[in-house]
């Protein structure tokens, strides 16, 4: 077991590896920038040090920082969390060249899976159904290209092979649109990621965003962990998630969950991840795979009784999975609000000082959050400050309690998305479950339109 391990990352995850690592008797390293000093899990942790100015860049991005935090203090492990450098595949190849463990997949895996290009060919290979496409990079013959968005068939999407985020992409509905288009992405990929490959998939019109956990250790073995739904986004970004997905039924859970195991078996897969789909009209297409831990976690160890981070620790430190798939149970239902600093109206930021803060509680109910009254949100990250998780025996029990908690919550001083949450909770789409990745915004739209 690791003695010792480096949190490389901030915020409300931070905390959660810190408590994983208490919990299992490792001590704790917090790196975090100048604006961070006074961060919940820097206080908790057993020593902490400063890697660098506020911006990103510069301390949580800054790899020799981390690794010379790492050396300073005789840390076995790094942990890096999500976002930062919790995909970059070569910092997780700078942490094993030092001699340290990195807590997430082998450099070669997150260098596969993190081009979409190469991941998309690796699932095919492994069995994995994936969206119709080009099947791989396109070129920059526009006859060609065009042939190929023919036989896909419009309307098609042109996609970075390194994107994410909602970056890098555009949809096209007719030939005439579509060399424009691809040249247009190329450029926005080349600044956005330094790489302008592209590729082109069926552009599905009212998908479900559908993922499968998985977890799998070095010594061959993989399981899965249930699904996800993440329909509810807006931007491309994720709203609220719950598991497990309305409309799933146990058969195609087992069935999509036995073909990512086999997938993780078959590229030499450790640790945590996750599948990414589109579910359309029964069936499940590959769009990415995320190496890393998800933001949305929680929904998954509350319907399972898996402490994924746990998980992710054992298996960094050569320990065999502590489950089979036989002991994955499904109980209940969970749903996940993500609580952002932010206009529920505009959506622009909102940093500021926390002048009265009080967090839910009661059966089901779990808050991970890193702030604190007289927290200051500062302007140079992520939106996010916490995240509520309601679990029920069924679906409608967890939104109700979701109800109770997000009306207990106190969060003065700062602008919250709380209304927005409060807003869905009472739709009567949502209620119904089962939409569409567009629905939230189409919600929006119509929202807006009639306060104008």
């Amino acid at each position: 077991m690791m003695d010792k391990i480096v949190i490389a990352n901030r915020g409300e995850i931070a905390l959660r590896i810190l408590r994983a690592c208490q919990a299992l008797g490792i001590k704790t390293v917090a790196v975090h920038s100048t604006v961070d000093r006074n961060l919940k899990h820097v206080a908790l942790a057993d020593e902490s040090v400063c890697i660098g100015p506020p911006p990103g860049a510069e301390s949580y991005l800054n790899i020799p920082a981390i690794i010379a935090a790492t050396e300073v203090t005789d840390a076995v492990g790094v942990h890096p969390g999500y976002g930062f450098l919790a995909e970059n595949a070569d910092f997780a190849e700078r942490v094993e060249e030092s001699g340290f463990i990195f807590i997430g997949p082998k450099p070669e895996t997150i260098r596969l899976m993190g081009d979409k290009v190469s991941a998309i060919e690796a699932m095919k290979s492994a069995g994995v159904p994936c969206v119709p496409g080009s099947g791989g990079p396109l070129g920059d013959d526009p006859e060609e290209n065009a042939a190929i968005a023919e036989r896909i068939g419009f309307p098609v999407i042109i996609k970075a092979a390194a994107g994410g985020g909602g970056r890098g992409m555009r949809v096209v509905h007719t030939e005439a649109h579509l060399e424009n288009a691809l040249q247009m992405t190329k450029q926005e990929a080349k600044a956005a990621f330094g790489d302008d490959t592209v590729y082109m998939e069926k552009y599905l019109e009212n998908p479900r965003h559908i993922e499968i956990q998985v977890m799998a250790d070095q010594h061959g073995n993989a399981i899965h962990l249930g699904e996800r739904d993440c329909s509810t986004q807006r931007r491309h970004q994720k709203v609220i998630e719950e598991a497990p997905a309305p409309g799933i039924t146990p058969e195609q859970r087992a069935q999509i969950g036995s073909v990512c195991v086999e997938a993780c078996k078959r590229i030499g897969y450790r640790g945590a991840g996750t599948f990414e789909f589109l579910f359309d009209d029964g069936n499940f297409y590959f769009i990415e795979m995320n190496t890393r831990i998800q933001v949305e976690h929680p929904v998954t160890e509350r319907i399972t009784g898996v402490d994924l981070i746990r998980e992710q620790i054992l298996v960094a430190a050569g320990e065999k999975l502590g489950y089979t798939q036989d002991d994955i149970q499904i109980r209940g239902h969970a749903i996940e609000c993500r609580v952002n600093a932010e206009d529920p109206e505009t959506f622009m930021p909102s940093p500021g000082t926390i002048n009265g803060f009080h967090t839910p509680g009661g059966p089901g109910i779990r808050v991970d959050s890193h702030i604190y009254d007289g927290y200051r949100v500062p302007p140079n990250y992520d939106s996010m400050i916490a995240k509520i998780i309601a679990h029920g025996q069924d679906r409608d029990s967890a939104i109700a309690r979701m109800r109770v908690a997000l009306d207990e919550m106190v969060l003065n001083g700062i602008k919250t998305n709380i209304p927005l949450h409060q807003w869905l909770l009472s739709d009567p789409g949502f209620l119904e479950g089962g939409f569409n990745i567009h629905y939230l915004e189409k919600r929006l739209e119509q929202r807006q339109g009639k306060k104008q």
